[in-house]
């Protein structure tokens, strides 16, 4: 008897299978910052140490993608606390500005709280805006003055699900909308 039993645990062992991998694991994205919340409060990348992170990058003025892409990310990460609330405590959505002349923090902050109440605005100076762009592979460039003074933001758009030591994990899939999202956070946050 503990032969066979020893033969059935052998074999459902072998049927196991193994762990997969993100599909971001090994890429060079993400790195170290320090920029401004909504609060006005100074915020670095190890402010999130520990963390599991919805990384999106747009501006508040954006016109349709930037608030339907962070809407599904809001009400994709919704759906998690819905479902499983220890799941959906873990993950935090941070909004970074590719437009820190208009995207003051009192900007942001209303911008952030409209799409989740744990979400994050960051903003800081252009220089830091392009450094933080360009260590998530993040393209932005102002686009023409149109009358009146008003502009749009030609921006990369990703939205990255990072683990709580700060590595890409996967897109977050907010182009799918929220089912995408909560798809994606279930899948590998654990």
């Amino acid at each position: 008897m503990n032969r066979l039993v020893c033969a059935l645990l052998l074999l459902l062992g072998a049927c196991q299978r193994p762990a997969e991998t993100p599909p971001l694991a090994g890429a060079r994205i993400g790195g170290p910052f320090a920029l401004t919340d909504q609060d006005g409060r100074p915020v670095t990348d190890r402010s999130f140490a520990g963390r599991w992170r919805i990384v999106y990058f747009g501006y508040t003025f954006c016109p349709d993608a930037c608030p339907t892409e962070m809407g599904a990310i809001g009400a994709g990460l919704k759906q998690v606390e819905a479902s499983d609330p220890a799941v959906g405590a873990k993950v935090v959505p941070i909004f970074v500005t590719v437009d820190p002349a208009r995207d003051t923090p009192a900007v942001l902050k209303q911008f952030v709280r409209a799409f989740h109440p744990r979400a994050v605005g960051l903003t800081g100076s252009p220089a830091a805006i392009d450094a933080v762009a360009r260590e998530y592979g993040v393209a932005h460039s102002l686009g023409p003055t149109a009358p009146g003074g008003g502009y749009l933001v030609d921006h990369s758009r990703a939205a990255y699900l990072m683990d709580p030591d700060g590595k890409p994990i996967a897109l977050a899939g907010a182009d799918g909308g929220p089912a995408e999202v909560a798809r994606t956070i279930e899948r590998w946050v654990k």
